[in-house]
């Protein structure tokens, strides 16, 4: 069971803070659960060029979730939150990254983002970002259109891994 809420029906008429909310817990809870049922060694199965893997996407969208929810609300540096300078750096997976971790690391990670955007509204600016200061709104926005293209990778990779399952 998914430790991301479910999307209620009732959000279909929701304000729009709400149906934000709930649609990127809806792709977070899809990419979370993109490892379940496989093993460490499929999770880690490279099948593209770049440094895509199933456990590599989860890690990337722990970093993220850190970029735009602890960067750019907080101010604070990526030095100073533990993260890689780069996203590409951020599908490197350590040899000691699992499934467990990384699934808890990200539930962490999304926890935090919700926590820290709860006061701010849609229009507030957050002012980390290299770009300059951004509306709460093109966050989300960007959140949404960054979890919506993971989750069809991992979508794709995870249906490569199980079809080659004996």
């Amino acid at each position: 069971m998914s430790p991301f809420p479910s999307l209620d029906p009732a959000t279909l008429t929701a304000d729009l803070r709400t149906q934000f909310d709930a649609f990127l817990d809806e792709h977070r809870a899809a990419l979370h659960d993109c490892l379940d049922g496989l093993s460490e060694q499929e999770a880690r199965a490279s099948l593209v060029p770049s440094r895509t893997t199933l456990l590599g996407l989860v890690k990337h969208a722990t970093f993220v979730e850190k970029v735009w929810f602890d960067e750019a609300i907080t101010c604070r540096s990526r030095q100073q939150i533990g993260i890689p300078a780069t996203p590409d750096e951020s599908f490197i997976l350590e040899a000691a990254d699992t499934i467990a971790d990384l699934q808890a690391a990200y539930r962490r990670a999304c926890e935090e983002s919700r926590r820290r955007a709860a006061s701010l509204d849609l229009d507030d600016l957050v002012k980390g970002n290299r770009r300059g200061p951004l509306p709460l709104r093109w966050v989300y926005l960007h959140m949404l259109r960054e979890l919506a293209q993971h989750c069809g990778h991992a979508d794709i990779l995870r249906e490569q891994i199980l079809a080659a399952r004996p």
